[in-house]
């Protein structure tokens, strides 16, 4: 089901997927993009993501809410790197608006991971996090700013030629923004940190430390496989493997186990 929100005034589209009974309980999760690898989207493209929210919801039973974040596949508005963690924060408020839920998890790719991880730092709805194949921190793209809003115009995700109003300040966004620092404050909330083995883009690293500074969090590296891990058949399956859990734990305690 096509739907849209808004966000500091950007018009952003979203997927919205149910299931056909909502049986107790209610998980619902949001799924958050990457940054576009190539114009039009690339292995990272939204397009993917309505099927895997529509596969979770068959799979699961979660209801799933997938989005495109300003500036990419006809959203309104411009990349920057804070905007879209806003973009994430209107996503959840956007869910809880319009499905009953008994909370929220965060799917995220890339730097949807990352972002995942620093929303989730700070708002306490989100339950549990999903990290596929997200940097620590964004310092890569902190040392170069004006390559990446080179490379953000030439993938479409920037397109107002007078954005940004202040490069100074579009540019700090990428040094505030850091998982490895947010993973320390989610307490003993549930974190899947998934990464390949022979990812090109995000160093295996990444997920070691992402996960190291989170007691409790799931590491888990596929042998083999590259960044794109919404490809890989294999990061699926782990991925809904965790979100049956995460529903699981949610169901009450049976009177006999109770009493043992």
């Amino acid at each position: 089901m096509d739907r849209r929100f808004v966000v500091d005034g950007n018009e952003l589209v979203a997927h919205l997927a149910r299931p056909l009974q909502a049986l107790a309980p209610r998980p619902a999760v949001v799924i958050v993009h990457g940054f576009p690898s190539a114009p039009g989207g690339g292995g990272n493209s939204t397009m993917t993501l309505p099927a895997l929210a529509d596969q979770i919801v068959s799979e699961t039973g979660f209801a799933a809410l997938s989005y495109a974040s300003r500036g990419v596949a006809g959203a309104q508005g411009d990349f920057s790197l804070d905007g879209w963690r806003r973009d994430l924060v209107g996503a959840i408020d956007f869910l809880e608006s319009v499905v009953e839920c008994d909370g929220v998890w965060l799917v995220g790719f890339g730097t949807g991971g990352a972002l995942s991880v620093v929303v989730a730092a700070g708002d306490q709805r989100v339950r549990g996090v999903a990290s596929m194949a997200a940097p620590a921190d964004f310092e890569d793209w902190a040392r170069n700013p004006r390559k990446l809003l080179l490379w953000a115009r030439e993938t479409g995700v920037v397109r107002d030629p007078l954005f940004p109003s202040s490069f100074d300040r579009w540019a700090a966004e990428l040094s505030a923004l850091r998982a490895v620092e947010a993973a320390e404050s989610l307490g003993e909330r549930s974190l899947l940190v998934l990464h390949g083995s022979d990812d090109e883009t995000v160093p295996v690293f990444d997920a070691r430390v992402i996960a190291d500074a989170c007691p409790g969090a799931d590491l888990r590296i596929i042998v083999g496989a590259a960044h794109h891990l919404r490809q890989d058949p294999r990061a699926v399956a782990v991925l809904l493997g965790w979100l049956e859990r995460q529903r699981s734990s949610l169901q009450p305690a049976s009177p006999a186990a109770e009493s043992t």
